[in-house]
C-alpha cells in the first residue's frame, strides 16, 4: 500500500478555481460519501481537507497512477472544471512527499499565514470525517495521529507559533488605514464558525462602537454575541440593514455569495459616500468579487489578507529551519514504519505455516503416544521432526548455486544466532570440559 496525496493550494492555484473546489460546511461528508463509493476499489483509505487556502485528497492505494487519474476524474465530475485546467494546478505527492506535506500542513509551514494553529483543527476535523465515514485505515490513520505529534513537538519547541500573525489581525491593521479611530466604529460578523470568532475577538479588542452577529442559525449567532457582548442578526434582515456598517467581515460555508452586487450598492448609496471596509475569509466567498469595483467600497480576500501577512515571513527563518529538521526526522521514522508494514503479510503467512506444521507434527505424537510409544522417544521423535521441517527450506537453498549460497550465508547467520549453537567440545568452561575436569 502506498500514501498519495493530490490537491491545490494558495501556491498553485487562484481563488477562483480554489473556491470552486472547495468542500464548504457539511457538502464535505456527502463528497466524501461519494469518493468512497466511486473510487474504494484503488483507493481504499481516503479523506478530504478542505479550507479557505487548500483543497486536498489524501489516500492510500495500491496503484498510485491509477489512484491519481481516477480522483483527478472525480474532481473534475464533481465541479464541472475542465480537466485540462484543474491538472494545470494540481499537485500529486506519492509516499515520502505526501508524508513530508501532511506533516507541513499540520504544523502551520505550508500556510498563507506562516504558523496559523487554525490549520491543525481542520486537518482533525478531516480526520474524524473520514474516520465516521469508515475511510480510515491504519495508513491514513497513523499518517494523521503522527501529522498532530509533529505539529505539537514543532509549536512547543520552535518560535513558529509566537511569530504567528493571523488573517484576522491583518484584517484590524487595514481597517485602521480606512477608519481613523476603530472605537467610532460598527461592525457585522456574517457567519458564527471559528474564523468569525477569531477575527471578532481582534475586532473586539479595538473597543468597537457596536459589534452584531449574523448567521443562518440564530442559536449559534447568540452564543457567540453573548461571549462578544454583541448583538444578532437574521440573514434574512442583511439586505436591510447592511448599510448600518463601516465594517462587514464574513466567513460561512455557502457554496452561493451570500451579499451581493447589488445588495452593496443600496447599502453604499445609503450611506452617502462613507467608506464600507470589507472581509471575506469565506471560499466558496461570500462577497460578489464585482463588490471591489464600487467606490467608497474596500473589499479584501484571503489571498489579499495572505499578502499582507507575508512581509513578516523573514522574521521566521530559523524557527522554519528549526520545524523543517523536526519533520525530516520524523518522515524518515514514518517511512520506517510504512516498510515494516509492507512485511505484515509475509509475517502473517510465514505465522500460519509455522502453525499448520506444528498441529500437524502434534497430532502425529499424539498417535505415537497413543500406540504405546514413550513420551521420551515421542518427544525426541517430535523435536527431530520439527527441527528437520524448519531446516529443510535453508538447507535446500544452500545447495544451489555459488552466488545465491554467497547471499543467504548472512541471512542464515541472522536465522540461527550464536546462542543456539552448540559450544565446541574443545572449548574452555564446555560442559565435557567440566565433566573431565571432575573425573
Amino acid at each position: 500500500m502506498q500514501l498519495l496525496t493530490l490537491g491545490l493550494n494558495h501556491q498553485t492555484a487562484p481563488l477562483a478555481l480554489r473556491e470552486r473546489v472547495s468542500f464548504p460546511g457539511e457538502t464535505l461528508r456527502a463528497a466524501l460519501a461519494d469518493l468512497r463509493e466511486r473510487l474504494h476499489a484503488v483507493a481504499p483509505e481516503s479523506a478530504i481537507l478542505s479550507t479557505c487556502n487548500r483543497t486536498e485528497i489524501y489516500c492510500a492505494t495500491r496503484e498510485p497512477q491509477e489512484a491519481k487519474a481516477a480522483i483527478a476524474g472525480w474532481l473534475d465530475h464533481r465541479h464541472r472544471i475542465d480537466e485540462a485546467a484543474l491538472l494545470a494546478h494540481l499537485y500529486a505527492l506519492p509516499n515520502g512527499e505526501a508524508v513530508r506535506h501532511a506533516f507541513r500542513v499540520a504544523a502551520g509551514l505550508d500556510s498563507m499565514v506562516l504558523g496559523e494553529p487554525q490549520i491543525l483543527g481542520q486537518m482533525k476535523q478531516a480526520a474524524r470525517v473520514a474516520h465516521e465515514a469508515g475511510a480510515l485505515g491504519s495508513h491514513l490513520h497513523q499518517l494523521f495521529q503522527r501529522s498532530f505529534a509533529v505539529a505539537k513537538e514543532v509549536r512547543s519547541t520552535t518560535e513558529i507559533g509566537a511569530h504567528s500573525v493571523s488573517m484576522a489581525a491583518a484584517a484590524v491593521r487595514l481597517a485602521r488605514r480606512i477608519f481613523e479611530d476603530l472605537r467610532d466604529t460598527r461592525v457585522l460578523f456574517v457567519g458564527a464558525g471559528e474564523m468569525i470568532e477569531l477575527a471578532a475577538t481582534h475586532f473586539a479588542a479595538q473597543h468597537p462602537k457596536a459589534m452584531v452577529v449574523a448567521n443562518r442559525t440564530i442559536d449559534r449567532a447568540a452564543r457567540l454575541a453573548q461571549r462578544l457582548g454583541a448583538e444578532t442578526l437574521r440573514l434574512a434582515e442583511l439586505p436591510e440593514r447592511l448599510d448600518e456598517f463601516d465594517i462587514v467581515v464574513s466567513c460561512t460555508a455557502s457554496s452561493l455569495p451570500i451579499i451581493g452586487l447589488g445588495m452593496v450598492e443600496r447599502a453604499t448609496r445609503a450611506r452617502r459616500r462613507k467608506p464600507m471596509f470589507m472581509v471575506d475569509l469565506a471560499v466558496p466567498r461570500d462577497i460578489e468579487a464585482e463588490v471591489a469595483r464600487l467606490d467608497d467600497v474596500f473589499l479584501y480576500t484571503v489571498d489579499d489578507l495572505g499578502r499582507q501577512v507575508a512581509a513578516g515571513h523573514e522574521n521566521r527563518r530559523a524557527a522554519v529551519a528549526q520545524a523543517e529538521a523536526i519533520i525530516e526526522t520524523r518522515v524518515d521514522a514514518f517511512m520506517q514504519w510504512m516498510s515494516t508494514r509492507r512485511a505484515v503479510p509475509a509475517i502473517r503467512s510465514l505465522h500460519a505455516r509455522g502453525d499448520a506444521i506444528r498441529r500437524a507434527e502434534l497430532e502425529r505424537a499424539r498417535r505415537a503416544l497413543a500406540r504405546g510409544e514413550t513420551p521420551e522417544q515421542v518427544v525426541e521423535l517430535l523435536a527431530h521432526a520439527l527441527t528437520a521441517k524448519f531446516l529443510h527450506g535453508p538447507t535446500s537453498l544452500l545447495h544451489g548455486p555459488d552466488t545465491q549460497r554467497e547471499h543467504l550465508l548472512p541471512i542464515i547467520d541472522q536465522l540461527l544466532p550464536d546462542r543456539f549453537a552448540p559450544a565446541a567440545p574443545d572449548a574452555p568452561g564446555s560442559d565435557d570440559d567440566t565433566r573431565a575436569a571432575s573425573m
